[in-house]
């Protein structure tokens, strides 16, 4: 009688569970770490320069929360449906773990398909409308295309054709989604040239006005983006009249009379940056710093009346 040998398990189908647990725990520390600064609006230590204007871009925010939280969410489902059915007992409870991994399996494509698409979204974002190099958005990216591979390579799935189908679904519904989150993004509500595109609330003092007018005077430009938030605080310290002695060169070609062909020739790093004297100042500075920087001699009672 010949014995039929049992074809043993590949080893990543073994290990495929413990890979994508481990993978996800790899994102959400990236996520969890953004959201922290995102939510405590602190500076976000990266290699690259472009990391805060991708970071501080509208697409970094969706209904008003930082979406490092949801990509942290989005890593801890895909954690819990890995390691869950490795607590059930495969002896005492055969049928429940059997039946626990087919549709944990088949939730973990599902979220592994919509964060590989979703993440496909932002890399376009990234590289053709920001235009800057995030590493952590990039380490992000590749963890969830991992995910979507492995979800694929780490069973035995008993019908691929029912499975590139649900995929379809996923990418489909995936997409409409996102260009519904972030079409009011595509279609700016600006205001009608004034430099308030920012709502600026603030009152300026005469001081604040002098300063304005003195940066203008020794050629001093602020160059930002109609969506940064820390471009909109800047002009909040300057208020509403301050701010239209400044000169302001808009780098998003969705914002008010866009040069951002000026921008790339200076190689902005990131909004808002201040050109003071030849020399490049990114990041939010206080009004006293930019009257060091540009020889102010007036007043400095600085504020907001």
């Amino acid at each position: 009688m010949i014995q039929m040998r049992q074809r043993s398990t590949p080893w990543i189908q073994q290990k495929s569970r413990l890979i994508i647990a481990g993978i996800g725990a790899f994102g959400a520390a990236i996520t969890s770490y953004l959201t922290i600064q995102a939510l405590q609006e602190g500076p976000t230590s990266c290699p690259t320069e472009g990391c805060e204007s991708v970071l501080d871009s509208p697409y970094a925010e969706v209904f008003g929360l930082p979406l490092a939280l949801f990509g942290f969410l989005a890593y801890v489902y895909m954690i819990a449906m890995a390691v869950v059915p490795l607590f059930i007992s495969s002896e005492t409870q055969k049928t429940l773990r059997t039946k626990v991994e087919n549709y944990t399996w088949l939730l973990m494509f599902v979220g592994a398909c919509s964060m590989a698409i979703f993440s496909s979204y932002l890399m376009y974002i990234m590289a053709f409308e920001i235009q800057s190099i995030c590493w952590f958005c990039i380490g992000s990216a590749i963890a969830s295309f991992s995910l979507l591979v492995l979800t694929i390579i780490g069973r035995n799935w008993d019908d691929i054709g029912q499975l590139v189908f649900l995929g379809v679904i996923v990418a489909m519904v995936t997409i409409i989604s996102t260009l519904a989150i972030y079409a009011p993004i595509k279609n700016p509500s600006l205001s009608d040239g004034s430099q308030n595109s920012y709502n600026i609330t603030s009152a300026s003092n005469p001081d604040n006005i002098s300063l304005a007018q003195h940066l203008t005077n020794v050629g001093a430009v602020m160059y930002g983006a109609y969506w940064c938030n820390f471009c909109e605080q800047q002009k909040q310290l300057f208020g509403q009249q301050a701010i239209n002695y400044l000169t302001y060169i808009e780098c998003d070609p969705g914002g008010e009379n866009p040069q951002p062909d000026v921008c790339q020739a200076k190689g902005i790093p990131g909004y808002p940056a201040w050109e003071i004297n030849g020399e490049l100042h990114p990041g939010l500075i206080s009004l006293e710093r930019l009257a060091q920087l540009s020889g102010y001699t007036g007043s400095r009672n600085f504020g907001n009346s």
